[in-house]
Order: structure tokens, then sequence, then C-alpha cells
């Protein structure tokens, strides 16, 4: 594959692309990974406008799609020099497409390090309240404060003075300060969490209830995403409610359609949004693993994918995959709320803990999570991580049961929003 080198932002980096409108470099001497530079142009319609590269594949498929996450299904690899898949082996490449219009405010998109977060929570009732709990007690070492508001003042002072008496004893600043924020000061932050939610299911309700949440909840979510493009937010913008994925979507559209309702891509980065809602469909495939030794080889060969509803595809290993018993596991956790709603109550405090707070913590430390993440047009649940030079997401040889189990929920997402 011919090569060719461009300024791009003030730094040296390397394209496969002949007629960019960038300043050429000489080419470098590419057998030697620290001659290499450090960022790679391309340019495809959707998906992320920089992440970090975990495969030479990804470097020159036509698009994003669930198949980054499956080694088996992005065909040969391509020839490229030693010194550029050596830095794609040690995670040290930055991809960059360059079709997006905001490319370059990409390159500055960094939520990791730089001290302790500033986190805004939208809304404080059942699971946002939860969440709150346990980012005060479990956060200290990435968040240094929380601000919480909600339609509810009332909610809005409990919340403050339940957690002004949460402090362990003799060490009174060691855990986060929960104080009101009021609408003009919400995007004044490094996180926004989205757990708002104007559709509640009542305890009684049966079925996947989360899409018939979309109608309600999906404009309060565009609302405060074309809020975050007014204040040209910065930071992450964190969703919650139900149903996570199509509403990271909504929020990603709505927050790039300018004043004449025209997609100009000129709003959030498609990776500043995230959704939370995969890790509690994870955690509930573990408690059953737990329970029936059918299903123990999840608890350390096992993944997650998808959305937090239907769609969801958990697979019992990635080493000796076994499609009916994913496929039964599967159903186990999609029903799994239900049982908490036949005791009569809502079944909310294990997806605030793990899916919200657990994973927002994991994602600003830069560790694996469970979270939707943009891959080509739809947001997808799979495990990854932040890094330095963008996210990145596991590759894996998936079988190929798997890969199209993954396939038919992406167009399940697709067809939804």
């Amino acid at each position: 594959m011919e090569l060719y080198c461009y300024q791009a932002a003030g730094a040296p980096a390397l394209s496969a692309i002949p007629d960019l409108p960038l300043p050429r470099l000489p080419l470098p001497r590419l057998p030697r990974p620290d001659a290499c530079p450090e960022r790679f142009l391309l340019r495809r319609e959707g998906g992320r406008a920089v992440f970090c590269p975990s495969d030479p594949r990804q470097l020159t498929a036509p698009r994003e799609s669930v198949g980054f996450l499956s080694s088996d299904s992005l065909g040969e690899i391509p020839a490229l020099p030693e010194g550029l898949l050596r830095r794609i082996d040690d995670r040290a490449l930055q991809a960059v497409n360059i079709a997006h219009p905001r490319w370059e405010d990409a390159l500055s998109f960094q939520p990791l390090g730089q001290g302790r977060k500033r986190l805004h929570l939208l809304a404080v009732g059942d699971v946002g309240g939860t969440l709150l709990t346990a980012l005060k007690l479990l956060g200290s070492d990435v968040i240094g404060s929380i601000g919480i508001c909600d339609v509810n003042q009332a909610a809005v002072e409990r919340w403050c003075t339940e957690m002004g008496q949460i402090a362990w004893p003799w060490d009174y600043g060691a855990l986060p300060e929960v104080e009101p924020v009021d609408g003009d000061r919400l995007f004044d932050c490094d996180v926004f969490l989205f757990a708002a939610a104007r559709a509640v299911p009542p305890v009684g309700a049966g079925g996947d209830v989360r899409m018939a949440q979309l109608a309600a909840n999906r404009p309060l979510a565009e609302h405060y995403a074309r809020l975050a493009r007014e204040k040209r937010f910065p930071g992450l913008f964190l969703v919650m409610s139900d149903p996570v994925d199509p509403l990271c979507r909504a929020a990603y559209l709505a927050a790039n359609r300018d004043e004449t309702g025209a997609f100009d891509g000129r709003g959030l980065l498609p990776e500043q949004i995230r959704g939370l809602g995969l890790g509690v469909m994870n955690a509930r495939a573990a408690y059953f693993a737990k329970r029936d030794p059918r299903y123990a080889a999840f608890l350390t060969e096992g993944r997650s994918f998808g959305p937090h509803g239907q769609g969801l595809v958990i697979a019992d290993s990635i080493v000796h995959y076994n499609d009916a018993l994913s496929r039964e596991l599967t159903a186990e956790v999609l029903s799994a709320n239900l049982r908490i709603r036949e005791l009569g109550f809502k079944p909310y405090v294990a997806p605030a803990v793990s899916s919200g707070a657990m994973q927002l913590l994991l994602l600003l430390r830069g560790s694996w999570h469970c979270a939707s993440l943009p891959l080509g047009d739809v947001y997808f649940g799979c495990r990854s991580r932040l890094t330095p030079l963008g996210s990145e997401t596991e590759i894996l040889p998936l079988p190929p049961q798997l890969l199209a189990r993954l396939q038919a929920s992406e167009a399940h997402l697709r067809a939804i929003l």
C-alpha cells in the first residue's frame, strides 16, 4: 500500500489518500517505529472522528461497523510498513477521520487525566439517587465534585443534604462534594450524565418496557443535546435513561443539526456521547452463571454486546462458544428485571450501580468497561476503553454464529433510529 505524509493540525500524519488538501511532508523511514508518525488520516462516512485502532484493517475498512469487534470479519491484513504495524500493536497510533467536519477539534478531546473531574447529574429520581450514592462512595479518585439538577427542588435539597452527611470520620474532605446546580450551569463540567425520564414504567408492566419509553424520553434527550451544542460543551455526554442506545443516537443527531434542521456535524463529536446500559446486563449474566453450572464459562470467558434491551447478545464463551446456551443465557438476562417487578419493586438499583456508577468510573480511569459507543451509524454496546489517543474497542476472533448475532443486533438498532 502506498502511503503519503502530511502536516495535519501541527503534527505529521500518514495516509493512504494521495490528494489531501494538506501540506505534504517527506515520507519518513517507516521500518523504524519511532520514526512513524502517531496519526493516520482516513476518510469515511460515520463513526468516530478519532479512535485508537486495535487492528490494521480498521484503517482500511470502508466503514465502521460491528465488524470492528471481530478479527475474522475484516478481510486480509493490508501491506503496511513494520513501523506502522508496531504502532498499532503497541496501541500508539491515532486514527483520524478527516471526513468529520470537526476532526481537528476531536484531536484535543481528551477526557482522561488532568485531575479529578466535575460531574453534573441531571435528575435524582430512583436511578439518579442510587447512582449518586455509589459515585459519592466509590469515585473520589477520579471525581472531584458532583452537581445535581432536577425539576423537583425538594429532591435536590434532600440529596445534597443526605450526601453532605456521608463522610469518613476525621477525613471529611475525602469524598466528592455534592451541590445543587441550576440549568444555566448544567454544562459547566467535565462529565454530563443524563438520567432524566418522562416515562417510567409502573410496577406490573410486563415485557421489554424500554422501547415504550423512547417516544417520551427522546425529546428530553434531544433538548439537552441541543443545549450542549449551544454551550459548545467539550466533555463527555453520558446517557443512562432508557432506551439507552437509541437515545445516544437521538442525542447525537439533535446536537449536530443547525438552525434549519440540516445535519452539519458541528455539534457534539460522536465519541463524546456514551451509553451506560450494558454493564447491568453483563452483571446479570454473571449472576446466572454463578447459579447454573451450564453457564459457568461466562465468568472467565464470556462477553456481552449490543443494547440494553432487545438486541442484547450474551456470549457464554469467546473460546468455546455455544450458540444455544448463549441464546438461553441472553433470554435469562433480558427477563431478569421482571422478577423484581413480580416482587412489587422497580428494578433500578442494579442498573444504577452496575451500568451507571461502575462503568462511568472505569471509563474515567481508562479501564476496560461495558458501554455503548459509536460504531458506524449506531451506538453499540461492547468492551472498550479510553486511551490518550481515543477509544479502543476489543477485537476478538468471533465465531460466525456470534458475529451473525451482532450484525442482527446492529440492524435492529439501525431500524429504530
